[in-house]
């Protein structure tokens, strides 16, 4: 240990670029300004399904955020984690990526997929991502409860969302899944509503040391919503429409983002 620690020291004074980039991610100091790169929408920007405005922020933010090192499990093209410029993490010899890529097809292993992010987050300098239906988390929930225990900053993007899904059936559709998330101490469970609410999940996620994030993502569009703001979503809830003289509150959690909504009404 003395002699990686002698060897890192002197390491700063021979590469002075490099050294403070290392020193700067182990130091969990995220880059100048890498905020401003956030997509923000307006009501008049056509719907959009959260899993797409998700693509979007990872296409913004990658290249600013060199330590963001991220994949998904067999699902790339559904999740759409892979942003334009990703290399795959694969060896040289492969032909397929190189040792720099910061992009892993981790295969249908959720559980060694949420575990290997967990090792990257405990080394430290790295801020892991991995993707998969949000389903089929359950197949790692012993590595994400750990994630938690642990205080990890891991991030899980988790799409396909709803009971509204169709598509593939009762074993795509994840009904109590949301409500477990929710009740695991030291979790954060994110359901962005729009873009903006999105890329302000992102922020939460990335800021935040001391926790793992889920954040849960459409496959339907979803309109981008009169009142929503990045800055808002950070604050945890919001109000999204005031009026006066309200005869009663509506007071809503994203549960299913486009087939229903939780809504309890506080009548005056």
């Amino acid at each position: 240990m003395a002699s990686i620690q002698k060897n890192f020291s002197m390491y700063p004074m021979r590469f002075t670029i490099m050294g403070a980039e290392i020193k700067r991610r182990f130091s969990s100091k995220l880059p100048d300004n890498w905020e401003n790169h956030l997509p923000r929408y307006t009501p008049s920007d056509s719907p959009v399904a959260t899993r797409k405005l998700s693509e979007n922020v990872l296409n913004k933010i990658a290249d600013v955020l060199p330590e963001l090192f991220g994949g998904s499990a067999d699902l790339t093209g559904s999740n759409l984690t892979r942003w334009k410029t990703a290399e795959e993490f694969q060896a040289n010899s492969s032909g397929l990526g190189t040792y720099s890529g910061r992009y892993v097809r981790y295969g249908v292993r959720e559980h060694a997929m949420s575990a290997a992010m967990n090792g990257l987050a405990a080394y430290g300098g790295i801020i892991p991502f991995g993707g998969t239906f949000l389903n089929f988390i359950s197949y790692g929930l012993g590595a994400v409860r750990l994630s938690a225990l642990s205080s990890f900053r891991v991030i899980y993007i988790m799409t396909h969302d709803s009971i509204g899904l169709g598509e593939d059936g009762p074993t795509h559709q994840p009904i109590e899944t949301a409500a477990g998330l929710r009740a695991l101490p030291n979790l954060l469970f994110l359901r962005p509503a729009d873009g903006n609410e999105v890329s302000g999940a992102y922020l939460t996620a990335i800021k935040n040391l001391e926790r793992p994030s889920v954040i849960a993502l459409s496959r339907q569009n979803v309109p981008h919503l009169e009142g929503s703001s990045v800055e808002n979503t950070i604050r945890g809830g919001y109000i999204l429409k005031d009026v006066d003289c309200a005869q009663i509150i509506l007071t809503g959690t994203a549960w299913n983002t486009d087939c229903l909504s939780f809504l309890t009404a506080f009548p005056f």
